[in-house]
């Protein structure tokens, strides 16, 4: 790897680090006025294994026992929220320590108070935050395509994307999007990518294609692969298992449907970073398909509307933004993609990016919901 990756990194952690001394330092503060004395080295040793729970969780699960890796990346990935949470929040707290210490207020009043404060709302966004992710709902598009599909008139397709399935997103949840998406009575399901969480095997320890392996259409199921398939590295066993339950991997690939229309699968932007080989450009995908047909394209990050749309695609689902997933984060995502989110008419294209079943990281959501789509589409040629 080139030096500049190894300083990347180090910047990133030195970065990670320096906001988790700023949190443990005010809990630190807190317990000594709170319950008068000064904790010692057991507190930061606490704090820090906590803090790197989740790396200590995924790094090792090579030599770890599964329980105590999976338990060690489920505490992490809630410390992350909490991390995030903190980080916004604790400024505020430190302006009112500030205003109430020029308004000569003590300190062992004033400081197990904002204490208390700050962690009854911390509580009430990671309960709020957990229900939102715990409970998705279903969204519904309506779309008109101007072009004529066969003897169809209409076509119902239900859409998961962003699933991220393995040690923290279970088969609990998968059951749920199962009887969610069968309820719909879809003509077409399709997964737009990040169908598991970096690692197959948890996806196969715990036998989750067996409850992939129920859902029902009439006209198939098809993925694309998302980034976090190819961070995990294992494509070709990943394909595999999906082609086992029935679920067709589009890999730079149009299948033409019930001679009525196309469903196109590009392989993720990711595959430049991780993959072996790259990607076709969506014009030379595009060579060979029948243009007066409508087209439905899938393609986990959402970039490039302008080009997907000048090329004649008709529908483009997308996901992978999560919306931010957790409050401030979709001001970022807004601004690094032209739709992060809902629909947007691009040209004579519809353009649409959900914000994800799954979750990466913390099971928490705030100021996004775990979404399914219904996406209703009528022709008219």
């Amino acid at each position: 790897m080139k030096p500049r990756f190894y300083f990347i990194i180090a910047i990133v952690l030195l970065v990670f680090a320096l906001i988790n001394y700023y949190i443990g330092w005010h809990g630190q503060l807190w317990v000594q006025y709170v319950f008068h004395f000064s904790p010692g080295p057991l507190y930061w040793i606490c704090f820090w294994l906590i803090v790197f729970s989740y790396v200590i969780g995924r790094l090792g699960s090579k030599f770890l026992p599964h329980g105590l890796s999976s338990f060690l990346r489920l505490i992490g990935a809630y410390w992350l929220a909490i991390m995030l949470f903190s980080f916004v929040m604790l400024p505020f707290i430190d302006l009112a320590a500030g205003v109430m210490a020029l308004l000569s207020v003590e300190k062992t009043v004033y400081i197990p108070v904002l204490g208390l404060a700050a962690g009854l709302i911390l509580l009430a966004l990671m309960i709020r935050g957990s229900w939102n992710a715990r409970n998705p709902i279903i969204r519904r598009y309506e779309i008109t395509i101007p072009k004529s599909a066969g003897d169809r008139t209409e076509l119902r397709i239900a859409v998961a994307s962003d699933l991220h399935l393995g040690t923290i997103v279970g088969n609990k949840q998968l059951q749920l999007l199962v009887e969610k998406m069968n309820s719909l009575k879809p003509d077409l399901i399709l997964l737009p990518g990040d169908i598991i969480d970096d690692d197959i095997k948890p996806f196969i320890r715990q036998d989750m294609g067996s409850i992939m392996k129920k859902l029902e259409s009439r006209l198939g199921i098809y993925a694309v692969l998302g980034n976090h398939e190819y961070i995990g590295g294992h494509i070709k066993e990943f394909v595999n298992q999906m082609s086992a339950i029935g679920i067709e991997v589009l890999l730079d690939r149009p299948v033409l449907i019930d001679n009525s229309f196309y469903v196109i699968g590009r392989k993720d932007k990711a595959v430049e970073r991780f993959g072996s080989d790259g990607r076709m450009d969506l014009e030379a995908l595009l060579t060979g398909v029948d243009k007066s047909l409508p087209l439905i394209l899938m393609d986990h990050q959402p970039y490039g509307l302008d080009k997907a749309a000048a090329a004649g695609v008709d529908v483009m689902l997308s996901g992978h933004t999560h919306r931010g997933q957790m409050s401030p984060n979709h001001y970022i995502t807004r601004r690094i993609f032209e739709l992060d989110w809902g629909y947007l008419k691009k040209g004579a294209m519809h353009a649409i990016v959900s914000s994800g079943y799954g979750t990466w990281g913390p099971p928490i959501r705030i100021g996004s919901r775990s979404e399914l789509i219904e996406l209703v589409v009528h022709f008219k040629g």
